[in-house]
């Protein structure tokens, strides 16, 4: 089937989906960084605090109105991406919401959780080091929540 990119049909199929529904903060993921959000929301959950974790399906069209919905909810947002920290769908994230209704609850500054800014090693052992892992969500969430 063939629908044309300017269609509310082609949006409404490439909705962000909200895999986990929270009231203490976002976290916005796409592609295997949605793994890596869902570990952190999870062991978070063990220590009281609630994720809401965004799926994005599509970067273009980005589901913006999702985002915002959710930020407006919890006051609170980190962004997760495997990629570097320049120019990163993170960055992009950050600037749609500063330009949304969504600023005005912000209750701390947004922390984006990317790679390190270095070329891709060939090792596993550095590859790994250099890649987000859920521990590190987890202290960009309790930064952003301000817990110890």
């Amino acid at each position: 089937e063939i629908i044309p990119n300017n269609t509310s049909r082609v949006r409404k199929r490439l909705l962000s989906g909200v895999l986990e529904i929270g009231q203490h903060i976002t976290l916005v993921a796409h592609s295997r960084a949605v793994m890596l959000a869902l570990e952190a929301a999870t062991a978070l959950a063990g220590e009281g605090v609630e994720c809401e974790v965004i799926n994005l399906r599509s970067l273009r069209p980005l589901d913006e109105e999702t985002i915002v919905k959710s930020v407006i909810k919890t006051h609170n947002l980190v962004t997760v991406e495997q990629g570097w920290p320049q120019c990163g769908i993170g960055s992009e994230i950050c600037a749609r919401v500063v330009e949304s209704p969504a600023y005005h609850y912000l209750e701390s500054p947004v922390i984006r959780v990317t790679g390190v800014d270095v070329p891709m090693p060939y090792a596993k052992s550095l590859e790994i080091a250099c890649i987000p892992q859920p521990h590190d969500v987890i202290k960009a969430v309790k930064k952003v929540l301000k817990i110890k």
